[in-house]
């Protein structure tokens, strides 16, 4: 397992953490439990720190890792960071608007940080050719050029250079149909899609 998959595990644990620990608060405000609200809170300070500091660290290094920083991304980083204050504020005063205000916003963009992991393939502009024949090379730019880049040695995030490969296409197809390793496979694809990108990798970036 590569450095860039063990902390983007790391980053979906301390977020789950992260998420459960404001969803009982939230809900020990709402429900007037003040006596055991600051009792839950002072237990769990020292762990609350301790993943909020891995949330935004780790959160930052993947962020980093990325050529493209898409849309989504931004307005989730910028949710996040609006629900911090409220959160402290909302807390802190009892403030039961507040507090809830921030955990919806929490709760937004983990279902943001959701979407973007589980969407579809991208669909590239020009998927097929003059021909009728399905573009790989549209489908490669579209799916797998952000890790692999456009010559295929990039090697962003752990991804294998393509240029050296020695997989067949057949082999490479199956790969990007079913994954392996730490490479996930390319949701959305049909396998004649899948099949069209590995033939343009074995024409065009194989042996490069």
């Amino acid at each position: 397992m590569t450095t860039f998959e063990i902390i983007k595990k790391t980053h979906f644990v301390v977020v789950i953490i992260f998420f459960l620990i404001y969803l009982i608060k939230t809900i020990l405000l709402l429900a007037d439990k003040k006596d055991v609200l600051a009792s839950f809170t002072k237990k769990v300070k020292v762990l609350e720190m301790i993943v909020s500091f891995l949330f935004l660290a780790t959160g930052v290094y993947l962020m980093i890792q990325l050529p493209v920083i898409p849309p989504m991304l931004i307005i989730k980083i910028t949710v996040v960071f609006l629900s911090i204050p409220l959160a402290v504020v909302g807390f802190k005063k009892g403030n039961k608007g507040l507090a809830t205000l921030a955990f919806i916003l929490i709760l937004a963009a983990f279902g943001m940080g959701e979407m973007m992991k589980h969407q579809e393939a991208k669909k590239p502009e020009k998927a097929a050719n003059a021909d009728g024949t399905i573009n790989g090379q549209e489908f490669y730019k579209a799916n797998c050029a952000t890790c692999h880049g456009a010559d295929g040695k990039l090697k962003m995030a752990g991804a294998f250079d393509l240029s050296i490969t020695q997989l067949s296409n057949d082999s490479i197809s199956s790969i990007i149909q079913n994954g392996r390793n730490t490479m996930s496979k390319i949701n959305g694809l049909t396998p004649e899609q899948a099949k069209a990108i590995a033939e343009y990798v074995g024409k065009n970036i194989k042996g490069k």
